[in-house]
């Protein structure tokens, strides 16, 4: 609690000081800019950081790291096109305009699944907006955001206005409850982001949430199969399923079940796993025993439901693995909708297969599910597509692709999948107070209480 009072009072004193605040926006986006370039400089050793940290593959996060450049550019660019507009009243003399203020105090709470990519998503914003913020790792992960921290002084940003707390939840529950925090951006299960909000809700704290998914990928006869089937793997298998927006959930039209399922099948047993640093290795360990435990639990209680287990299921009996968090990447068959694993949140290689006869039951399929993170769609069929991408209730929608997400796109989730958009113009707009200024340039204010004067 003491580290997080000091954390924030840091963080206020900042923001206060107009240092940050009330600088000019070219003078953010000249920072920002200068923080790009030394975390691409850094780029190697961040990514090496996260794999030891969360076993994610080496060639994924060096992806990721050379990313995070890219976010500080794009929203310094941004920093100098946030504006308000001018209100054309039909009132005369008056004069409307709005502005867009920071918010505060920001705290980022961030998962360790990808703990540098989802920092860069609410701090680039955040930061380009004219916010102070408090970092709060997992307590999985926290060597590759105290690995990143001098980065800031080095970029020459003022004290305080980025700080870093570590800790447990207790940690995170204590920042999201400071009544010096005016603003919370939180990445992690739905459970958690519901009990955030809450805190928040005491408040009224503004809140932006990005949550679980149960995400469907939905394939059609006329996709190309080969494809999907690429797709389809990759969206729950990269990253050993230890994604938000993984596609858990393959609704396989009826015409196609039985061939689909069995390339899908016959792809999977082929998946390498093994040392996230070898360049060779597809599939790496779970980040942490509590995970590990976890994904073996939901096969279980998807064997207690009478799923069928069609490749994997278990941990690997390879000698080579066997001191290491591995689950062998799982196809489930049999599944209906209504089973629990077809509705919970695995955050692991758990892949379901549900059939569908027609659009409208593939609809609502994958719309019946507490979750709207994101959906997949394969086909040839153009006008099926458009058909279908507005009505399914998912916040990003992929068509012939998956899993791709950018630093200029929108992000986030419907239902309880989440709360805001991280990414792209409307990220910026989540840390700011619209503010409303009245002019009256007239010859003067009548008497209200004399209304014949």
């Amino acid at each position: 609690a003491a580290d997080v009072d000091a954390a924030v009072a840091a963080a206020r004193a900042a923001f206060d000081s107009g240092d940050w605040a009330r600088a000019l926006p070219a003078q953010r986006a000249r920072l920002l800019r200068r923080l790009g370039d030394l975390v691409e400089r850094e780029a190697e050793d961040l990514a090496l950081v996260q794999v030891l940290e969360n076993g994610k593959l080496l060639r994924e996060v060096r992806g990721q790291a050379s990313a995070l450049a890219a976010h500080c550019h794009y929203f310094a660019g941004a920093a100098e096109h946030l504006h308000g507009h001018v209100v054309p009243l039909s009132v005369p003399d008056m004069l409307n305009y709005t502005v867009r203020e920071p918010v505060g105090v920001v705290a980022a709470i961030t998962p360790w699944n990808s703990p540098l990519s989802l920092l860069f998503w609410k701090l680039c914003p955040a930061l380009a907006a004219g916010n102070t913020v408090v970092v709060k790792p997992s307590e999985v992960t926290p060597v590759s955001t105290l690995a990143l921290a001098h980065l800031f002084e080095e970029a020459g940003f003022p004290p305080g206005v980025v700080n870093v707390v570590t800790g447990d939840g207790a940690v995170g529950a204590a920042l999201a409850a400071h009544p010096g925090v005016d603003r919370i951006a939180f990445t992690g299960s739905t459970a958690v982001g519901k009990a955030v909000a809450k805190t928040a809700a005491d408040r009224l704290a503004r809140v932006s949430l990005e949550l679980g998914g149960k995400s469907p990928n939905i394939v059609f006869p006329d996709a190309d199969i080969d494809n999907a089937v690429k797709g389809v793997l990759a969206g729950i298998f990269a990253a050993a399923g230890q994604t938000c927006l993984a596609g858990s959930r393959a609704l396989v039209h009826a015409d196609i079940l039985e061939d689909f399922t069995a390339r899908l099948v016959e792809r999977t047993r082929r998946l390498r796993l093994g040392d996230p640093l070898d360049a060779g290795t597809e599939v790496g360990p779970l980040a942490c025993r509590m995970q590990y435990d976890k994904v073996l639990h939901w096969i279980g209680v998807a064997r207690g439901e009478g799923a069928q287990v069609l490749c994997g299921g278990a941990r690997p009996d390879d000698p080579a693995l066997a001191q290491g968090l591995f689950v062998l990447p799982t196809i489930l068959g049999g599944v209906r909708n209504d089973m629990r694993i077809a509705r919970e949140e695995v955050f692991g290689p758990v892949l379901c297969v549900i059939p569908f006869r027609d659009e409208a039951e593939a609809v609502a399929i994958a719309n019946d599910t507490r979750f709207g993170l994101a959906a997949g769609l394969w086909t040839n069929d153009l006008r099926r597509a458009h058909r279908l991408v507005p009505r399914l209730r998912a916040g990003t929608v992929w068509v012939n692709t998956y899993r791709r997400t950018n630093h200029a796109t929108p992000f986030g989730g419907m239902k309880e999948s989440g709360l805001g958009r991280e990414n792209g113009l409307e990220a910026i707009h989540e840390y700011t107070e619209t503010k409303s200024v009245w002019i009256d340039h007239g010859p003067g204010i009548k008497d209200p209480f004399n209304p014949r004067a």
